[in-house]
C-alpha cells in the first residue's frame, strides 16, 4: 500500500527495502488517513449535495495526538481530508491537518455542542506553504528535548506535577505544556523560567490521568493499542461495581490500565450482564438436590467461552 493520500504527500515506495515513504506507518494503515488517531469515517463523502446547496464551510482540522478543533473556510479553499494547512491561533498561526470535511464536520459540531455561528470559531488562513510545513517540523523535532528539560526546571523548582507532553505551535512561537498534578500547582515561577529558557510564548494544560494516556499511547492487556489513543473520545466514570456485576476479581493490578485508572473496558458489556442477571431467578439459600447428594446455592458463576 502506498499510503497515496498520506498526510506528507509522498506516496512513494522505497524500492530497495519496500517500505512506503511518509508517515513511516509501513503501509499498514488501510485507509488513506488511518496512520493518524481517532478517525471520523466520512460515510456522506460519497453522496452529492442537493441542487443549489453550497458546501460546509466548516472543516475538522487535526494537531497533535487527539487535539483537534473546527475552522471556518473563509476564503472558500478547495480543501480535501489530509491536507495540511495553515489556521488562526492566539498569537500567530499553527498548523494542522484537515481530518474532516463536508456535511458530516456539521454533525459533529451539533454533537459536541459547538455554535456554527460563533465568533470564538477561528479561520483557517492558507494550505500551508514549504517554508511553514519547514517550520512546523523544526518545531516537533524540539518537543522531546524541551519535554526533558522542562522536567529538571520544574523538579528544581520543586512542583509536585508531572510534564508529560510538549506540543510547539506551527509557527514556533508559542508551546503547550500538558502536565498531571493530583494538588493545585502555582507554575508562575515556572512559566518564567520556561519562557526565557526556551524563547517562546507558555501555555500551561493540566490533563487527567485518563487523557495523558491517550496522548501517549500504549499497548493494552488484551494486546491492542488503546481504547482512548485510537477511538475513545468520551471518559465516562469506572466504578468498582461494574467488575462485581461481571463477577470480576477485585484486584487493583488487573482492573487498573496504563494511566492507573480502572480500565474503560469494563463498562463495555456492563449493560448486557445487567440486563441479563434480571432473568436469572434469586434463589440464594435455596436447597437443592441433586444426584450426589442435597446442596445450598451460594451465587452465579459466568463461564467464559
Amino acid at each position: 500500500m502506498s499510503c497515496g493520500n498520506c498526510s506528507t504527500g509522498r506516496g512513494n515506495h522505497n524500492t530497495s527495502t519496500g517500505v512506503p515513504a511518509g508517515c513511516n506507518n509501513n503501509g499498514s494503515c488501510g485507509t488513506g488517513g488511518g496512520c493518524n488517531k481517532l478517525n471520523v469515517f466520512d460515510w456522506l463523502g460519497n453522496m452529492s449535495l442537493p441542487g443549489g446547496q453550497t458546501p460546509f464551510d466548516m472543516v475538522e482540522v487535526r494537531f497533535k495526538n487527539s487535539r483537534k478543533d473546527f475552522f471556518k473556510n473563509v476564503n472558500g479553499l478547495g480543501l480535501n481530508v489530509g491536507d495540511v494547512i495553515a489556521v488562526e491561533a492566539s498569537p500567530g498561526h499553527d498548523i494542522g491537518i484537515v481530518s474532516l470535511t463536508g456535511e458530516l464536520v456539521r454533525l459533529q459540531m451539533k454533537k459536541k455542542g459547538v455554535n456554527f455561528d460563533s465568533e470564538e470559531i477561528k479561520k483557517i488562513y492558507r494550505k500551508a506553504k514549504q517554508q511553514d510545513i519547514d517550520k512546523w517540523r523544526e518545531g516537533q523535532a524540539l518537543e522531546v528535548a524541551t519535554m526533558y528539560k522542562a522536567r529538571t526546571i520544574a523538579l528544581q523548582l520543586g512542583l509536585q506535577m508531572k510534564l508529560s507532553d510538549v506540543e510547539y505551535q506551527g509557527d514556533k512561537s508559542k508551546a503547550i505544556f500538558y502536565y498531571t498534578a493530583d494538588e493545585r500547582v502555582d507554575f508562575r515561577e515556572l512559566i518564567k523560567v520556561l519562557a526565557d529558557a526556551f524563547k517562546v510564548r507558555i501555555e500551561m494544560r493540566q490533563i487527567g490521568a485518563r487523557q495523558e494516556a491517550a496522548r501517549l499511547g500504549a499497548i493494552g492487556a488484551c494486546g491492542r493499542e488503546l481504547c482512548c489513543s485510537t477511538w475513545l473520545t468520551d471518559f465516562r466514570t469506572v466504578s468498582t461495581s461494574a467488575a462485581r456485576y461481571q463477577q470480576l476479581s477485585l484486584n487493583p493490578m488487573k482492573l487498573a490500565g496504563q494511566c492507573g485508572k480502572l480500565k474503560c473496558c469494563l463498562n463495555y458489556e456492563l449493560d448486557t450482564y445487567q440486563d441479563a442477571l434480571k432473568e436469572f431467578p434469586q434463589i440464594d439459600g435455596k436447597r437443592l438436590h441433586t444426584q450426589k447428594g442435597d446442596a445450598f446455592y451460594k451465587r452465579l458463576i459466568f463461564l467464559n467461552d
